[in-house]
């Protein structure tokens, strides 16, 4: 006989346990203590299995079963969900065994059947109405079942429906500020002093293992296997769980990336050691712009980012709070304080729905859009009680100038590769408020992610590297990340000698006016300049095509922070009708579109890339760049785009 779900159990606090003792055809199964975190409070359940292929719960001994009506309701998707995936689960084993705080079910003994219909005819005995989800991609399928379960779904239905309204005004809000600029040619300044900008409050204090910043690794998408498990077992302070700039939000990619970390906070991917021994996921769900195609909840498309946050709060909370160690986030994208309180509102709901703590959930907001840093006071404020403090990020900062000021002449960009670094005034005013905001209000500042590969002996790329982020340091950050983990042991000696962190470094020196914020840098435009932009952006709308969120491109890893800023200045050059240095050559469509046409050719007969995905890729890269109005996002163009979600389903298919 082979059991495949098992028993009767009543959930409570994260705990299963039982006495229901069932034997039919000589098999006996008895539940025991199991401290299974993905546990649903206070949930009857029944559990549905097989002896022989034969679906027992519709024999007489299954009837008798079923007679709790209650308990039937969730007899299926919520084990499934609680207890398959436990630590040590998802070894083969070809029976059911009972041990000292475990159980143990066979995944060979599952069957695949339709998942979405077992989904569907679930969520409708569960009593949750007007929810949609569609059908796992091939291969996903036990991935699709473990991680959309009954309880989960009604979790991010719930959450969404809660807040639906409001992040609809919060885009809203977006919208008219920007006409607002737009109209008036007014341009931000700081909010008048107030109790938030005068008063001397700070932020809660954070866990201990938060305590130490230093060093994170960037752009891990969970959704690539073998880098997030080199990560966890990477000598880092955290990780950049990420499901934004360097992730592509495919269905397929988004399952697995979050089911690879609930795996990872289960303790059930390989070689990888306990959740609380390895390094702080910082989770980045993805930004307000992003929403998930797959799931409607009452006939609208679900917010990605309460989609993400709603999964991963649902799976791995209640284990990372016994662990010590989350949940924590990171929050991208956010362009004012408003923002920063819709969050707080969503974690004081998770946190309300899940009987977890107020204050135990902690967020870092990346400050990645002008606006943003004209209310960095009150962002942390909106979060005091569940703050991580700010980050620094400098391309989605700058190309966040021209989607607000893009069309005003004072804000052209120069060449970002030979003109626009951290060294620039108007970028170095804005780390310096970073640090002094965040360390005036006991909140750490952490600076951006150095996106260069490592050769192997090459001391001039470590000597820039170090050098950037020795700057960094001696500016006040906190911490900074690299890519490429063979930088840590260099970034490990670089700040060995120093406290954990640099929280007493208030920065009083520093004075910043919004002139220092707005003043773009001097310099104009090269050949070599434009043909860069043009060869990223082409190359990583590519690489989403492919389902990949970044790549590496000429020594560095380029993701969507560098494909906006360089969409964003080949489409302000063509605007402004900029002039090449080189030549006096003004940037016009039809230069644009004779390099785009070179780089497809060289990329097709050098590089051997497939002919047709490039030339997608050149397409929606030219249609991109020659907008009337500027997209605001290109993750947002690409995801709401027929060509791309078509050449997608290709794939799903």
């Amino acid at each position: 006989m082979v059991l495949t779900i098992i028993g009767s159990l009543d959930l409570h606090d994260g705990h299963a346990t039982g006495t229901d003792k069932t034997s039919t055809d000589g098999g006996t199964f008895e539940c025991c203590e199991h401290p299974g975190a993905w546990g649903e409070r206070g949930i009857n359940v029944v559990l549905g299995f097989t002896t022989n292929g034969r679906d027992l719960m519709s024999s007489k001994e299954g009837k008798m079963l079923s007679l709790n009506a209650e308990r039937a309701r969730d007899r299926l998707q919520v084990i499934r969900s609680h207890l398959i995936c436990q630590p040590n689960s998802c070894q083969p084993r070809s029976d059911v065994q009972k041990g000292l705080g475990q159980i143990f079910f066979s995944p060979v003994a599952a069957k695949v059947g339709n998942v979405a219909e077992e989904v569907r005819s679930g969520l409708a005995a569960a009593g949750v109405t007007n929810v949609e989800v569609e059908g796992p991609p091939r291969g996903l399928e036990e991935t699709y079942r473990h991680l959309l379960t009954i309880p989960a779904l009604q979790f991010v239905a719930d959450l969404t429906r809660h807040f639906n309204d409001q992040v609809d005004r919060m885009l809203k809000e977006r919208i008219r500020k920007k006409v607002e600029l737009d109209l008036s040619g007014n341009l931000p300044t700081f909010p008048r002093k107030s109790e938030v900008r005068g008063g001397n409050w700070r932020v809660a204090p954070v866990p201990r293992r938060l305590t130490c910043r230093y060093l994170d690794l960037g752009d891990v998408t969970p959704a690539d296997t073998d880098r997030f498990i080199k990560a966890l077992q990477c000598d880092v302070d955290g990780i950049q769980t990420d499901f934004d700039d360097g992730h592509c939000p495919t269905w397929r990619g988004q399952l697995l990336g979050l089911h690879n970390v609930c795996r990872a906070v289960m303790g059930q991917l390989p070689g990888v050691k306990n959740i609380s021994q390895v390094p702080i996921l910082m989770l980045r769900p993805r930004a307000w712009n992003m929403i998930e195609h797959n799931m409607l909840v009452d006939g609208k498309e679900v917010p990605g980012p309460l989609f993400d946050f709603g999964l991963l709060m649902y799976h791995c909370a209640t284990t990372l709070v016994a662990a010590e160690s989350g949940p924590f986030f990171y929050l991208s994208k956010l362009e004012g304080a408003n923002e920063a309180r819709l969050w707080n509102y969503i974690f004081c709901w998770a946190q309300d729905k899940l009987n977890i703590p107020h204050g135990t959930v902690k967020a870092c907001v990346l400050i990645e859009n002008v606006l943003a840093s004209f209310e960095m006071e009150e962002i942390l404020y909106e979060l005091r009680h569940h703050s991580l403090g700010l980050n620094c990020g400098i391309w989605d900062y700058s190309a966040s100038f021209v989607n607000k000021f893009g069309h005003r002449q004072d804000f052209v960009l120069p060449d970002r590769n030979k003109y626009v670094n951290m060294q620039r005034h108007f970028l170095r005013s804005y780390m310096d408020l970073v640090v002094q905001t965040c360390h005036k209000h006991g909140a750490f500042a952490t600076g951006g992610m150095a996106a260069t590969i490592l050769k192997p002996r090459d001391l001039k790329i470590i000597t820039q590297v170090t050098s950037s982020k020795a700057r960094e340091l001696v500016a006040g950050v906190d911490g900074f990340m690299v890519y490429d983990m063979g930088f840590v042991p260099i970034m490990k000696k670089l700040i060995a000698p120093r406290n954990p962190n640099q929280l007493e470094k208030l920065r009083e020196d520093v004075v910043i006016k919004p002139f220092d914020l707005l003043t773009m840098p001097s310099g104009g435009v090269t050949l070599e300049g434009l043909k860069h932009n043009i060869a990223v952006g082409v190359l990583f709308i590519e690489s989403w095509l492919q389902g990949k969120g970044h790549y590496i491109f000429r020594g560095a890893v380029e993701d969507s922070a560098t494909a906006e800023i360089s969409r964003s200045q080949v489409w302000q050059w063509i605007r402004h009708r900029a002039t090449l240095e080189d030549n006096g050559e003004v940037i016009t469509r039809g230069l644009v579109q004779k390099l785009i046409c070179e780089f497809v050719k060289e990329a097709v007969d050098v590089e051997g890339r497939d002919r047709e995905t490039i030339q997608i890729a050149a397409e929606i890269f030219e249609e991109v760049v020659t907008k009337r109005e500027f997209p605001e996002f290109l993750t947002t163009y690409l995801n709401l785009d027929h060509t791309f979600l078509a050449h997608q389903k290709q794939l799903v298919d």
